[in-house]
C-alpha cells in the first residue's frame, strides 16, 4: 500500500458525524475519515446485524470489540473476535459480514 503525502492530522472519532445504515437485519453505524484516496472507519454494527450486499472491496479490518462472520462466496466463514484482523484485495473475493451480538471495527480501504 502506498500513503501519498497527507499532513499530520489527530482523529477524534467521537467527534465525527454518525453514518446510519441499514442492514438486511440490524444496523451498522459509520464515521468515515478521508485520507486522499484511502478511507478510514470506525463502525458499530449492532445486534442481529447482517449486510444487505456482497462485497468486492479490498480491506484492513481490526476488530476493537466484539465478534463478527464474514461469509466469503464459496462459503467459507470466517470469525474476527477482539484482537483479531482480516485482509482482503479489491476484487478478490466477494464477502459478506454479520454479527450476532454487534462488534466495533476500525476498517482501512
Amino acid at each position: 500500500m502506498k500513503i501519498d503525502k497527507f499532513p499530520f492530522t489527530a482523529t477524534d472519532w467521537t467527534d465525527m458525524e454518525v453514518k446510519e445504515r441499514n442492514g438486511v437485519t440490524g444496523k451498522s453505524f459509520s464515521r468515515i475519515f478521508f485520507m486522499g484516496d484511502m478511507k478510514v472507519r470506525m463502525v458499530e454494527y449492532s445486534a442481529n446485524y447482517l449486510a444487505d450486499h456482497w462485497c468486492h472491496k479490498g480491506h484492513i479490518i481490526y476488530c476493537i470489540e466484539g465478534e463478527m462472520e464474514t461469509k466469503l462466496e464459496d462459503g467459507r466463514v470466517f470469525k474476527l473476535s477482539k484482537g483479531m484482523t482480516y485482509q482482503i484485495g479489491d476484487d478478490s473475493e466477494a464477502h459478506r459480514s454479520s454479527s450476532v451480538n454487534g462488534c466495533k471495527l476500525f476498517i482501512v480501504e
